[in-house]
């Protein structure tokens, strides 16, 4: 999952070279997160608008337009958000090795190379907009400079803070040494240019695999690894005009489906505010805390039913983390043991609706977002088994737990407490099948659903801390959505240089037909996960491997929950899966006491996924 590798700024910091950074800050700052707060809620009242509207019989023609602007908006305004508090995601495994001083130049190079994507890209921004001002749209019949403008504006506003972010983090040395490094980098290549055209599709080698290799693992931004990699291709060995690249991530970052990321973030943080997440956890300790090990069993249900809810795994992992881990703590688990089995059901559940990667695939392949959300429930349950295997395993040799069984009527009353949050998936579930709202309209239901239970039967609706989640989901979606923009650009530049068909060409052509096929997609995206995550591997490939499954007889939605669990797989493997990190930092455990418990169930993670892709049913049998 894409939001669990949020990059970390300050290693080796040096001495202040900006005048007044931290007022400066402050004040832009407001000024972009106060906006973007705004446009959350926005976008919640204008698609519960649409669906009310519809539901009376007096359809809204202009709610889809008017929420497809305001979403670029917000989707620029939370990239900002996200480069301000360093949240853009990153691959750090190697760089967080490196001593302090090498590691804070390795920062200072990490930020500079975005800087450097953000300059070259700004007037092609201003181009592409200007160019979207002489259209008027269908509904409100305004220009669709009240749209584009977003791109320009928000990478101006992405310009100043990091600039003031290498200022203040680092000293001038370093912040020079950085530039001049990149500087020099970048004019090499642009002196190349005569002699790399020539090349043909070696040029897809040079930089989409060796320049966005070197850029993601020396700690650049996964968005911007992939931008300045497509901008360098299009530039130095192509005819196409650079803002073409504005155009390719516009279209991938502000399609529709896609709005319902940030609404599903906002309903995964209410989740957690409101304690229905901790009302569903109290109801499972209360069956299974007596056994032994049995809070290990609550933890892998209760991340079964939060992902159900918030389709994002960093809520789900912080809305079960510190409901259960003090008392398993206190029980005698070890921190390393927990983390390990956080991690896992992490990776189990990354099939269960709604969740944000099965959102884009069906954002970017076509495929039936509601097949998709019937279809990840049962994968997700076969996983669970093989993990509560594992735990049994480990625990039964064991005293039995001091808890005493608790009674019916204690379990009754936790029950009830708990009704209303287990009940939330189904009313998700139902509205989409049944056609009462779209995938993207549904999240609308569960936050007004969210919000009412909250305020008048958990009672712990808190409006103060309203605001800072709604900045929250707004940076989140920001560092998500400009990954997919960025990874629709770069898959744009691969398709238009023929990779696609010989790709095609190739995996088609595998002896073995399906069976083949899958096990060489299951490495392929085991491999992804880890480097790349779930959303931009997705984004990349998904456009280019959907079509071969279908041609060899895989069915789309079977090829889905096998794609998406072998992405999970990855993304919380260590050493390089960001997601087993991101559980660490949730737990507040030391990652390398987790490393070693964590084998035996990725052990029983890998059983799950290959039942899964060996029999089709498990996906496709509900449909």
């Amino acid at each position: 999952m894409a939001e669990l590798a949020a990059s970390s700024a300050g290693a080796g910091r040096g001495p202040l070279y900006w005048a007044h950074p931290s007022a400066f800050e402050r004040v832009l700052g407001a000024m972009v997160e106060i906006p973007a707060a705004i446009l959350v809620a926005a976008e919640v009242v204008v698609l519960l608008a649409g669906i009310l509207a519809r539901g009376l019989g007096v359809p809204l023609t202009w709610s889809d337009e008017l929420a497809s602007i305001l979403f670029l908006w917000l989707a620029m305004f939370g990239a900002v958000i996200a480069l301000k508090r360093g949240e853009h995601m990153r691959m750090t495994a190697l760089i967080s090795r490196l001593p302090p001083a090498a590691r804070g130049f390795a920062d200072a190079l990490a930020t500079t190379a975005g800087l450097a994507f953000l300059l070259l890209i700004v007037a092609p921004a201003c181009r592409w907009a200007s160019g979207e001002a002489s259209i008027t749209t269908s509904s409100l019949e305004i220009s669709s400079l009240w749209r584009a403008a977003a791109f320009p504006i928000g990478v101006g506003l992405m310009i100043v803070f990091s600039g003031v972010r290498l200022l203040r983090a680092h000293g001038i040395g370093t912040v020079l040494g950085a530039v001049a490094l990149v500087g020099a980098i970048t004019v090499v290549f642009w002196l190349a240019g005569p002699a790399l055209k020539p090349l043909g599709n070696l040029n897809l080698l040079i930089f989409f695999v060796v320049i966005v290799g070197c850029a993601v693992f020396s700690g650049v931004p996964i968005a911007f690894s992939f931008a300045l990699s497509t901008f360098g291709y299009l530039a130095l060995t192509t005819r196409v005009p650079t803002q073409t690249l504005v155009g390719r991530m516009d279209e991938g970052m502000s399609h529709l489906i896609l709005l319902a990321v940030p609404l599903f973030i906002f309903l995964g943080l209410l989740i957690e505010m409101t304690g229905m997440a901790a009302a569903m956890v109290r109801f499972l300790a209360g069956l299974l805390g007596h056994v032994r090990g049995g809070l290990s069993y609550v933890l892998i249900g209760a991340m079964y039913l939060v992902s159900g809810i918030s389709g994002a795994k960093a809520a789900d992992m912080a809305a079960v983390a510190p409901a259960l881990f003090p008392e398993m703590k206190a029980r005698g688990s070890k921190p390393g043991d927990l983390v390990a089995l956080l991690a896992a059901t992490g990776a189990q559940t990354e099939t269960i609706p709604p969740s944000i990667v099965l959102i884009t695939i069906g954002s970017v392949t076509g495929v039936s977002i509601a097949g998709l959300f019937t279809g990840g429930m049962l994968p997700g349950l076969v996983l669970a088994v093989g993990l509560i295997f594992v735990v049994w395993l480990r625990h039964r040799g064991q005293a039995p737990a001091r808890d005493q069984r608790a009674g019916a009527a204690e379990i009754l009353t936790s029950f009830v407490v708990a009704l209303p949050a287990l009940a939330l998936p189904f009313v998700i579930r139902y509205a989409v099948v049944r056609g009462i709202a779209t995938a993207t309209e549904v999240s609308t239901i569960g936050i007004v659903y969210t919000l009412i239970a909250g305020a008048f039967l958990y009672r712990r609706l808190d409006i103060r801390r309203l605001g800072a989640i709604l900045v929250e989901t707004a940076s989140l979606s920001g560092a998500i959505l400009i990954i997919i923009g960025a990874a629709s650009a770069m898959a744009w530049g691969l398709t238009q240089s023929g990779f696609s068909r010989t790709l095609a060409a190739a995996m088609t052509g595998l002896p073995g037909g399906a069976a083949t096929f899958l096990v060489v997609s299951i490495v392929a995206f085991v491999i992804l996960g880890s480097v790349l995550e779930g959303i931009p591997a997705i984004v990349l490939f998904g456009p280019l491997v959907f079509p071969i499954a279908h041609s060899v007889g895989v069915n789309e939605i079977h090829y889905a929950m096998v794609v998406v669990l072998s992405m999970g797989l990855g993304l919380f493997a260590p050493p390089f899966g960001v997601g087993f990190y991101a559980a660490a930092a949730i737990g507040k455990v030391d990652p390398a006491e987790g490393i070693r418990p964590i084998w035996g169930y990725l052990a029983a993670l890998a059983v799950g996924l290959a039942v899964v892709a060996a029999v089709p049913w498990i996906s496709i049998g509900f449909l």
